[in-house]
């Protein structure tokens, strides 16, 4: 039975229930594909995959055009059929310059034989599923993108895992398109839980499901049947967590710096789930993903697009932006990525496109007045204050002493602070150049 509890610390922000009420309703809208696609050969954690196409080859949708490069790495699909007209670079939601192919759109949808010719119905072997996840390029949908075929590849584990958890919390702010895919896609996405719990060889899994999504929770449970347990979890951010996840659904604690292979668990995201679904029984690779455009923009809502799309068409299709927008935000509020421009293309990370106005906008910061709440709302029991003070010193083997590794950089002590201090920041920082020391 799922535990059902609460990690300590974290916060409630408003915009919880007031942003996800605009789109949580709304059902997923299938969005026209566009004129264009600049598929990225770096979608995912670990080695980019390596172009395997050039300029004035026709290829078919669901065609591998970069292939994986290492253990640790995906192949990347073409999106749209048509022919390729650009072998060049784009700029990634994180900033990032990566490689990428531009596809011009034929709009015939005319889908590889070769990928089709690989499903499977019924029965299918552990490893055949490990081998599909691989090379259809399933990747976590819920942010992260690592490849899911490491995941549930356990062969070299001891322990071997026990316990899947499949994360339906989405916790972040404004975002719905995770609860609208539970509420459409249920039995696709318990389909993909029972390939997922075959191929790691768990005996059992978890649903977690926040309890401002009961609708979801409902959904979940009737595609369960009884084959795996659905829990409702308290609306906190951030529960969506792999370590909150795990805490809340299984009581097991991970330890710092470790995985969640080290307590026996899998975790994997809802959408995840279903394009593994997809893979397996349709043989289609992620080509297509669910985000929530949200915010001052015409028609908030959920829409079904193309891998590849640039950010600009999507601002077309819902009517534009507001005149009072003020930063354009690339995932969730929290730890979604502020970027300053529309030429950013769709890729598997890519959850929600938010238009903000004033409130996107941090406040002037002031001094720290010691009042402790960002040390009562951090979920990985750090003093974030005492962190930023290292680090506006110079001081970051102090910050790191200090714990500024273990940060989750989740934002909550950023967001409840009073004196507006951008203290996420600042631990990300010193994140960032120890790395760069160790390089």
């Amino acid at each position: 039975m799922g535990i059902s509890q609460t990690f300590r610390g974290g916060i409630h922000p408003k915009e919880i229930s007031n942003g996800k009420a605009v789109t949580g309703p709304l059902p997923v809208i299938e969005a026209p594909a566009p004129l264009r696609v600049t598929v990225a050969m770096s979608q995912h954690v670990g080695a980019p995959a390596a172009c395997c196409v050039k300029v004035g080859d026709v290829v078919n949708m669901g065609q591998i055009i970069g292939q994986a490069q290492g253990a640790i790495s995906a192949p990347v699909h073409a999106s749209v059929s048509g022919k390729v007209v650009s072998v060049g670079t784009c700029i990634v939601p994180n900033g990032r310059e990566v490689a990428a192919v531009v596809i011009q759109n034929d709009f015939e949808d005319r889908w590889d034989e070769a990928m089709l010719a690989q499903k499977q119905s019924g029965d299918v072997a552990p490893e055949r599923i490990i081998q599909m996840a691989r090379d259809f390029g399933i990747t976590g949908l819920g942010g992260a993108t690592f490849p899911t075929a490491v995941k549930l590849d356990t062969s070299k584990l001891d322990p071997k895992p026990d316990t899947l958890i499949i994360n339906g919390s989405e916790c972040e702010p404004y975002l719905t398109s995770d609860h609208r895919l539970m509420v459409e896609k249920a039995d696709s996405i318990a389909d993909g839980i029972m390939l997922a719990m075959k191929a790691s060889g768990v005996s059992k899994a978890f649903v977690g499901i926040e309890d401002n999504k009961m609708d979801a929770v409902e959904a979940m449970k009737k595609a369960a049947a009884g084959r795996f347990e659905v829990v409702a979890l308290p609306a906190k951010y951030p529960q969506g967590f792999e370590k909150m996840l795990i805490y809340s659904l299984t009581g097991r604690k991970v330890p710092d710096g470790a995985l969640p292979s080290a307590v026996q668990c899998v975790v994997l995201n809802v959408g995840t789930c279903a394009a593994l679904s997809e893979a397996v029984r349709e043989g289609h690779p992620i080509v297509k993903r669910v985000v929530t455009i949200s915010g001052h923009v015409g028609k908030p809502g959920n829409y079904l697009v193309r891998i590849g799309t640039s950010t600009m068409d999507l601002a077309d299709m819902v009517g534009g932006f507001g005149p009072d927008v003020r930063k354009i935000v690339i995932g969730g509020p929290m730890m979604g990525m502020t970027v300053p421009t529309l030429n950013i293309p769709v890729t598997r990370n890519y959850g929600g496109l938010l238009a903000l106005g004033d409130e996107g906008v941090a406040p002037k910061e002031s001094a720290c007045i010691r009042c402790g709440r960002c040390i009562k709302a951090c979920p990985m029991h750090l003093m974030p204050t005492r962190i930023d003070a290292f680090v506006r010193h110079s001081d970051f083997d102090g910050a790191i002493n200090a714990g500024a590794m273990t940060c989750m950089e989740c934002g909550s002590c950023t967001y409840v602070c009073p004196a507006k201090r951008e203290l996420t920041q600042s631990i990300r920082m010193a994140k960032t150049i120890a790395r760069t020391r160790k390089s």
